[in-house]
């Protein structure tokens, strides 16, 4: 009732104002406003404030809002469209942001089809005001409506300015991006719609589809779920996600990923499945349920539980369903494709498809006995169907020459596919293939080259490469890098099982690249007996002769279990090698029974006599291993040159191991002396002379030498001989060095590059303890400041040690501090600065190149601490240090009880001690050196663990704990001169005593007689007695000692200056 009285006084309000003054035309337009907004469902109200309105109109010619209400009036009241068109077009004029006035124009012009007019009224509102949104977003859609997509881009953008929360503009923006080919801009803009509005399906069914042409599966499979789950039933959102499982299945087999990719594909068929459901009267959907069985056929990996005891009947019980599952899926795929072929008959390259489909089925069944079933004389059918349709595509030529059966015709297609275009290289492959079998290598090998050089990424042509090495006279190791391209480009089980025999031959048998293609053909060619036997050979040069063993026996089960005859040489080579494997396994006993069962059949041959003999000895079966050798060397006369050569070895090395030294040198003596016509047996007599003081077999020795014919095997036996010599001209438990340098010193004259002479010569400088051997040995690696790979070649794994090894000891067996500005400073070692910079620096490179090697972690915390050492522990460096430490003490075989393992340890613990004691942790320095101190350790070693504590109890002035491992070190001893250098120290500064106060001194004495560079050593201990006294202010006790220390070594400058200062005083 308020409202109508309120109402009704505006409305007299309204009128008095215009009969006051009826020429002002905003009292017209506010009262016709009035009229207009109350008279919703009335006729004469609206008409009277049309009436209004025009007045207004009249009176202001510039009034827009006017024209458009008149516009409203005509359109909506009395229909009158031509009117109306006037008066919007009027409005729009005037005011261009009139989004309402401009939507409503452009509607009645797109109801009467004026498309043209329509375009022309946005594009002048929109030329004429940068803000007339509406003008902007009507023209994109009209541009994108045209084709016309980049005008639609700069509309859109325009538009979206005015319209930010505008789902459907975001949405048309990303489809004209999209034509556009800017599909990085697509998916964002349909990503905001998709944000805007979650139900928008079509952007997430176009952002997928975009995904999956950029090669983005796993994203665009997410946008298709999506999609989905707004719309179960969207026909497009279903074909996109199975065309994207089914590119993510490929993506993951050509990784090696079967099983999951076989996962992957079982989810697309069952969705591709759902597709023809919902609309089975669509070709595609069942050509796309097709590709997705046909792919799970070709791909569905074999897997077998290595856990589980291997039984033949089980072993192919699981062949065979191995082989029904992808026969299944081969005769789905069929079908499939012949429901589409009913849908399209004019579709030639499904034809194709349902060709290889039917060859695969073929493949896979047994063929029957008497004619050809009807999946054999479908292949070629579909294919000369295609090509009824369209003759003029190679694609379809092809598809016949690898799928007929007839030498002829497959020459032909492949002929008429390089007619039609002679860059085809899948045809020149093929047709290499043809030539390859047919015997006609030269015209294969230029097939082969032909396509390779038009398509370096196909895989036949590499191949192919690879199985003519020896038409090609090409190397082994050519041979398997093109196999290995081969398998990279495409892991079939052929290729796989190639690349696995040339890398027997080659030397890449434990490489990891042949083990896993090795392990993938296994699983796409189970059937395959050889598949099994290289996965054996692989697993057994990787030293895993379990596997070994079990691939073996389920090669082994292949070979018996198969229809066709068996050649007993194949049976008896996989006996031989599941007995070598097992052998090598430490199990002797299986081993035995293998070789016994060949015996019976009367298959043992050389090699199986030599792992018979092995593992009888292995058993502990030493005469039953004799008589075996005994029939071995029986028929040694009757071998060829090399396996003479391996047998004789072999029963020399078991002699030696059963019978001792002194029975196989009498054997060998009796041997004829061609028999040591080789280099392998020159090895095993050297090995054997060395250990003989005797010197029974010198003369067969230098005999054998004389067939070494290869540098490498002239530097490995100078490499025997200098141990030999470190052995026979060694006395007591100390080696003969000096010997051995000697003849290292010699051959390195004939062969100074070789790597292997010099790291030995290296270690044993580095071993003998000398006073200036050390700066020596790290001159023996290198020459040119280590300029050495930090990994460890061929030649250097045959040694003691390997060159960075010897170099990283080196720089930290010096016993003087060095400098680190030597120039303004005094030098106490001339030799110590020479390597330092690169030594650091060269190990690190070894340990990223090696990032399990335990040594040269441990030789980087050595150095790192020898570095802060010398510059006085500077932050850096004692961090770097500790940090390292625990992660080094954390290694698995730091539990290991061996002697070396628990050395390093216990130097690692030192190393934390030391940097904790200088950083001022007495009670960390304590608990690491004791931890030290408890390990399973030599005397000598433990003794620097309690001199640590001595250390750590001086810091904290604990005397009682100090003079307890002051008297635990004497009680240890130690064969190392600066150690009881140290305790020297530390007993003069803390006026330590034991029961005999001079049992330090003699202890001293008794290592420096021991020891070698004895002058020297006695000097330094002079020069340490004389330190002492100069200390204690006994100045004439300090002149005599430092005397006799310049008179034992006057080379050394720091005694003079020691001498000199104490004079000055």
């Amino acid at each position: 009732m308020e409202k109508t009285n309120e109402g009704e006084a505006n409305l007299v309000r309204l009128r008095a104002s215009i009969d006051a003054n009826p020429d002002d035309p905003s009292h017209h337009f506010n009262l016709g406003l009035f009229l207009w907004e109350r008279g919703v469902e009335k006729k004469e109200v609206k008409e009277e404030a049309m009436e209004h309105f025009l007045i207004s109109a009249k009176l202001n010619p510039h009034n827009g809002a006017a024209f458009r209400f008149l516009g409203h009036y005509y359109s909506r009241v009395s229909v009158d469209t031509q009117r109306a068109l006037k008066c919007y077009q009027r409005a729009v004029t005037l005011i261009p942001d009139d989004s309402e006035s401009g939507e409503a124009i452009c509607d009645m012009l797109d109801e009467e089809g004026k498309e043209t007019l329509e375009v022309a009224v946005c594009q002048e509102a929109s030329e004429k005001s940068p803000r007339a949104f509406w003008a902007f977003r009507r023209l994109g859609y009209l541009q994108l409506h045209q084709k016309k997509w980049s005008e639609a881009v700069q509309s859109f953008q325009h538009a979206i300015r005015g319209y930010v929360t505008c789902a459907d503009l975001w949405e048309a923006l990303g489809l004209a991006y999209q034509r556009l080919g800017m599909f990085t801009a697509a998916i964002k803009s349909y990503g905001r719609t998709v944000e805007l509005e979650a139900s928008r399906t079509f952007a997430l069914v176009e952002s997928g589809n975009i995904l999956l042409m950029l090669g983005s599966f796993k994203k665009g499979v997410e946008q298709f779920r999506l999609a989905l789950e707004v719309s179960p039933q969207n026909m497009s959102a279903l074909y996109g996600l199975a065309s994207g499982l089914l590119s993510l299945s490929k993506e993951y087999i050509n990784l090696g990923a079967f099983s999951y990719g076989a996962s992957v594909l079982e989810e697309a068929s069952e969705v591709a499945r759902t597709s023809t459901c919902l609309a089975g009267n669509i070709a595609c959907l069942w050509k796309l349920h097709g590709d997705v069985q046909l792919t799970y056929a070709k791909c569905f990996p074999w897997t077998w539980d290595e856990g589980l005891e291997i039984s033949e009947q089980a072993f192919k019980n699981s062949i065979l369903s191995w082989k029904r599952s992808r026969c299944s899926a081969a005769i789905s795929a069929a079908h499939s494709y012949q429901r589409a072929l009913h849908l399209a008959p004019w579709q030639p390259n499904i034809y194709t498809d349902l060709a290889i489909a039917s060859d695969l089925v073929c493949s896979l069944n047994e063929s029957p006995k008497n004619g050809q079933s009807a999946w054999q004389l479908l292949p070629e059918k579909m294919c000369l169907g295609g090509l009824l349709l369209d003759g003029e595509d190679y694609e379809y030529w092809v598809a016949l020459a690898c799928l007929s059966h007839h030498t002829a015709l497959k020459q032909h297609a492949l002929i008429r596919a390089l007619q039609l275009d002679a860059s085809l290289a899948v045809a020149w492959a093929f047709l290499g293939k043809l030539y390859k079998e047919e015997g006609e290598k030269q015209l294969a090998m230029q097939a082969f080259d032909r396509a390779r050089s038009i398509d370096p990424m196909l895989a036949l042509p590499w191949a192919g490469m690879s199985a003519d090495s020896h038409a090609r006279d090409i190397a082994l190791d050519e041979a398997y890098e093109s196999c290995l391209r081969a398998v990279q480009i495409l892991p079939l089980a052929e290729f796989q099982i190639g690349l696995g025999k040339l890398a027997l031959f080659s030397g890449h048998s434990s490489s990891s690249q042949v083990f896993g293609a090795i392990k993938q053909a296994v699983q796409r060619g189970p059937h395959y007996p050889e598949s099994h036997n290289l996965h054996g050979l692989i697993c057994e040069a990787r030293s895993d002769y379990q596997s070994a063993a079990s691939a073996y026996r389920l090669a082994r089960c292949l070979v018996t279990s198969s229809s066709g005859s068996v050649a007993k040489s194949h049976l008896r080579d996989l006996s031989f090698n599941l007995a070598r494997s097992y052998c090598k396994a430490g199990n002797a006993l299986e081993a035995v029974k293998e070789c016994e069962d060949l015996k019976k059949e009367g298959l043992l041959d050389t090699h199986c006599l030599q792992i018979y003999a092995l593992s009888l000895c292995q058993l502990g079966k030493k005469e039953l291993a004799l008589s075996v050798t005994r029939t071995l060397a029986s028929t040694i006369s009757s071998m060829e040159g090399s396996l003479r050569a391996t047998s004789t070895t072999f029963i020399c090395r078991l002699l030696y191991y059963i019978s001792g030294a002194e029975l196989a040198i009498t054997s060998i003596l009796k041997m004829p002396k061609e028999l040591f016509q080789s280099s392998k047996i020159s090895f095993v007599v050297s090995a054997i002379d060395a250990l003989d003081q005797k010197n029974h077999l010198d003369s067969i020795a230098s005999f054998s030498r004389n067939f070494l014919s290869s540098q490498k095997e002239i530097t490995q036996m100078h490499f025997l001989r200098a141990l030999g010599k470190l052995i026979k001209y060694g006395s007591g438990h100390s080696l003969g060095l000096r010997s051995g340098v000697e003849h290292l010193k010699k051959a390195l004259h004939m062969f100074p590059n070789s790597n292997l002479l010099r790291n030995l010569l290296g270690y044993l400088f580095l071993s003998s303890g000398g006073w200036t051997d050390a700066h020596t040995a790290s001159r023996c690696c290198n020459s040119k400041e280590y300029d050495i790979p930090p990994c460890s070649n061929e030649e250097e794994n045959g040694g003691l040690k390997s060159a960075s090894e010897v170099i990283g000891a080196t720089s930290v067996a010096c016993y003087a501090i060095g400098n680190k500005n030597p120039i303004f400073s005094f030098p106490t070692c001339g030799y110590h600065s020479l390597y330092e910079p690169v030594t650091i620096r060269h190990l690190q490179k070894w340990l990223h190149a090696e990032p399990w090697n335990t040594n040269a972690r441990y030789l980087i915390i050595l150095n790192l601490l020898q570095k802060a050492r010398e510059e006085k522990f500077p932050r850096h460096l004692s961090v770097t240090a500790e940090r390292l430490i625990p992660s080094a003490l954390s290694d698995r075989f730091y539990s290991d009880r061996d002697v070396s393992w628990q050395y390093q340890k216990s130097q690692l613990l030192l190393c934390g001690a030391e940097l904790s004691l200088q950083c001022g942790d007495h009670i960390g320095c304590i608990n690491q050196a004791k931890n030290a101190s408890l390990l399973s350790l030599p005397n000598g070693y433990l003794f620097y663990a309690h001199l640590m504590l001595c250390r750590a109890y001086a810091a904290e002035n604990n005397l009682r704990k100090l003079q307890e491992e002051y008297v635990r070190c004497l009680d240890l001893r130690s064969d190392c001169h600066v150690g009881w250098m140290c305790l020297k120290f530390i007993e003069s500064r803390y006026q330590l005593r034991c029961d005999s106060n001079s049992l330090l001194e003699l202890s001293i004495e008794e290592c420096f007689k021991e020891g070698s560079s004895w002058n020297m050593w006695m000097a330094v201990f002079n020069l340490v007695q004389g330190l002492i006294s100069l200390w204690d202010e006994d100045f004439l006790d300090a002149e005599e000692f430092f005397s006799q220390a310049c008179s034992l070594a006057g080379s050394e400058s720091c005694l003079f200056l020691c001498h000199g200062n104490n004079r000055y005083n």
